[in-house]
């Protein structure tokens, strides 16, 4: 198939054959995955450079759709989508609902966003492939949001990860436990951490999935974790990933931690080869306790350019999760608030106490285990629980306000 795929993008698509041409490859010079290491990656700044349509690989009238990124850091990405696409995105997601376990009788409240942004649609495709009936909400307004949870017996629900502790948290404030009928929630945009998925779990009664996906390659829906919770199963039928180094790009064995990069190996409007996803994970070198085939990544630990530097220490944002993880009087939110004083730079974290947990015992241990784990002193600031925003998208973390 990753032959087929160089050849097919060296005859269709413009952009790819100058890529191959400057590195002086030809097609039939990839025959394995090693040999893609010779291959340069494709970028984000390169898809917004093509914009709006620089990387299609047909003919316009066999492109059925455009689905489009937010472009708040710049020009939006445009991925233009054939009819075999779409086709092939609504299997992947009717895989993912089919492997955490939801049926034909399920009710699926989808509450990402529809339109231009790729979850919503691609969520509903999947959902109405499966037979499942898809309760098609979209995001924001919580009153209605509980009023067909609760009238029409949702038995799924799907969104941020944020909007799911924000709606478990709404129903445990009005005491609406008994009258839910959820099982499952399906929870991806974003990273989020283990406490965070057991606030949630607890509070709505359900078991929860990470399903990962971006834009660029077709949308969520790539992969997902099955109920072993062991990794994410990747759908290595249609896509191939690789693990780099981000600093070196040289490919890192199975197992290794490092920079995801994707190639999508059947995909037509817009195939990309070796895309630099920016994420932090890796491949999973062991077979599931659930018995699929398909292989697995490690849940996203975060990516590459959410990485902040603090008094000479690189720090993660998914490192202070792991921080909040260890410690039982701790909440799942957080903030990082980075300021300058003179020369100096300042970390705050806000984090919030869980009920009956002293808050400035939380406060020292907090700040105790992030100086011995990550190896920067802050200050640690310990709120009540429900202090710190909740969102009905991404949740924001970092609050960067040095002088640059």
């Amino acid at each position: 198939m990753l032959r087929d795929l160089v050849r097919r993008i060296y005859r269709n698509s413009p952009f790819y054959r100058q890529k191959l041409d400057e590195a002086n490859i030809r097609p039939e010079d990839i025959q394995t995955l090693a040999d893609l290491e010779y291959v340069p990656f494709t970028t984000k700044e390169e898809l917004r450079t093509a914009y709006p349509l620089g990387l299609m690989a047909v003919p316009e009238e066999e492109v059925v759709r455009i689905h489009s990124s937010s472009g708040t850091t710049g020009k939006p990405i445009i991925v233009p989508y054939t009819r075999n696409d779409v086709a092939v995105w609504a299997e992947m997601m009717h895989r993912c609902l089919a492997m955490v376990g939801v049926t034909p009788r399920d009710r699926v409240q989808v509450t990402p966003g529809y339109g231009l942004w790729t979850a919503g649609i691609g969520f509903q495709a999947g959902v109405e492939r499966l037979g499942a009936m898809a309760i098609p909400t979209g995001p924001g307004n919580t009153e209605k949001q509980l009023e067909m949870m609760l009238d029409l017996h949702t038995t799924v629900l799907i969104g941020t990860s944020s909007y799911g502790l924000l709606l478990a948290e709404e129903i445990e404030r009005r005491q609406l436990q008994s009258r839910v009928s959820l099982r499952l929630g399906i929870f991806g945009s974003e990273r989020w951490g283990d406490k965070m998925r057991r606030r949630i779990e607890e509070s709505l009664g359900i078991d929860s999935f990470d399903i990962y996906g971006l834009t660029e390659i077709y949308g969520p829906g790539i992969a997902i974790d099955c109920p072993m919770h062991q990794g994410l199963h990747f759908w290595s039928d249609h896509l191939l990933f690789e693990v780099i180094d981000p600093q070196t790009g040289r490919q890192l064995p199975v197992g290794e931690e490092g920079e995801l990069v994707i190639t999508t190996l059947t995909k037509e409007g817009m195939p990309l080869l070796r895309y630099r996803t920016r994420d932090i994970s890796r491949i999973l070198p062991r077979a599931c306790a659930c018995g699929s085939n398909y292989p697995m990544i490690e849940r996203v630990l975060g990516r590459t350019d959410d990485r902040i530097k603090v008094k000479g220490v690189n720090i993660y944002p998914g490192q202070i999760d792991d921080v909040l993880k260890s410690l039982p009087g701790a909440g799942s939110e957080y903030q990082i608030i980075l300021t300058r004083e003179g020369a100096r730079d300042h970390m705050l974290v806000k984090v919030e106490a869980l009920p009956g947990w002293d808050p400035g015992e939380v406060a020292t241990d907090c700040r105790r285990t992030i100086k011995s784990r990550i190896g920067v002193s802050c200050d640690v600031e310990a709120l009540p629980q429900g202090s710190l925003p909740r969102s009905e998208k991404k949740s924001r973390r970092v609050f960067d306000y040095r002088e640059v």
